[in-house]
């Protein structure tokens, strides 16, 4: 049996001081968890909503147990080794300000249980919720053959958009090597290898000469003022994944110069920008945005249609 590290020795001696204290029960360790995270005031968005939701995610993977238990797994009691290893992740946590999903190195999209790690983000994107639901109704589910995934990542939305069309192939590509090895893992994990392609590139430049039916991506969106006042746990993610020039949309520019002769002419195009919705509406006034609903909470995701991607003369200076 390996012998714990330094810092969950002294976890355990915290928690059950000369065998006195009784076990605890995954309840009671979410509550402390829970306690400990709001008293820290760290950061939540990185797969979790607040602190209850990233308390239950830590407890249950240290416990091993599946999240669909849901409250009938509270009552279980946690062995010495497991509480001395939720005490040194939530330590880690709050005093590294780590997203715990690198700790954990697993997040949840769309239904899927993914590995990540810091050569990737987080996967949050509200375009999950898209997927789910088959991109409907603004594309003919049953049609879709070919999907592109820009700025993949982990691969996220790439194997969700595999699961939900499973007739489509799927080419997903990122700029990043090292991104690319994570998307690559989570392709063999999920068994997609036949239909999923990783590919490097820096957005068209390498993509095979074809037409797909949808073109979505979740690409950097954020300005240069906004990346000065993120929260700490941000420093933890690829900056490449997150930085788009002064403005936030030099992504969001190259996607457009390109995307129209990729797509089917019935095909569409879907793109997060999160908080940098306000500077797209700005620069690109006559395009008609379709901001889908997002049930699930988040936003800041358009669609537009093949037809509408001629992107008007003046309204595609970069932001620098």
């Amino acid at each position: 049996m390996p012998r714990l590290s330094h810092t969950a020795a002294r976890a355990v001696r915290a928690i059950k001081p000369r065998g006195a204290a009784k076990p605890a029960s995954v309840g009671a360790a979410i509550e402390r968890c829970a306690r400990e995270l709001r008293r820290a005031r760290v950061f939540f968005g990185h797969g979790t909503t607040d602190a209850r939701d990233e308390a239950a995610e830590l407890v249950f993977f240290v416990a091993g147990l599946a999240h669909e238990l849901g409250a009938g797994a509270y009552p279980r009691l946690l062995t010495p080794r497991q509480e001395a290893r939720i005490e040194a992740l939530l330590q880690r946590r709050i005093v590294e300000r780590i997203p715990l999903a690198y700790l954990t190195h697993r997040a949840f999209f769309a239904g899927l249980e993914l590995y990540v790690d810091e050569r990737v983000l987080v996967p949050r994107s509200p375009i999950a919720e898209l997927a789910i639901n088959r991109f409907e109704p603004w594309i003919r589910a049953a049609g879709v053959r070919r999907i592109l995934d820009i700025g993949t990542g982990s691969g996220a939305i790439a194997l969700a958009c595999a699961r939900a069309f499973p007739r489509a192939r799927v080419d997903a590509t990122d700029i990043s090597a090292a991104a690319l090895q994570v998307c690559r893992r989570n392709v063999r994990r999920l068994g997609l290898g036949g239909r999923v392609t990783a590919l490097q590139s820096d957005y068209f430049s390498r993509v095979p000469r074809r037409r797909y039916d949808i073109i979505v991506s979740n690409p950097p969106y954020v300005g240069r003022a906004e990346m000065r006042t993120l929260p700490h746990e941000y420093r933890h993610e690829p900056e490449l994944g997150l930085a788009s020039g002064i403005d936030g949309l030099d992504a969001v520019r190259a996607i457009f110069a390109d995307a129209r002769s990729y797509l089917e002419d019935e095909g569409i195009l879907v793109v997060e920008v999160g908080n940098t919705e306000t500077e797209l509406l700005r620069a690109f006034p006559r395009l008609p945005f379709v901001w889908p609903r997002i049930a699930m909470g988040g936003g800041g995701v358009f669609l537009l249609r093949a037809r509408d991607l001629q992107v008007p003369a003046g309204e595609s200076k970069r932001g620098g």
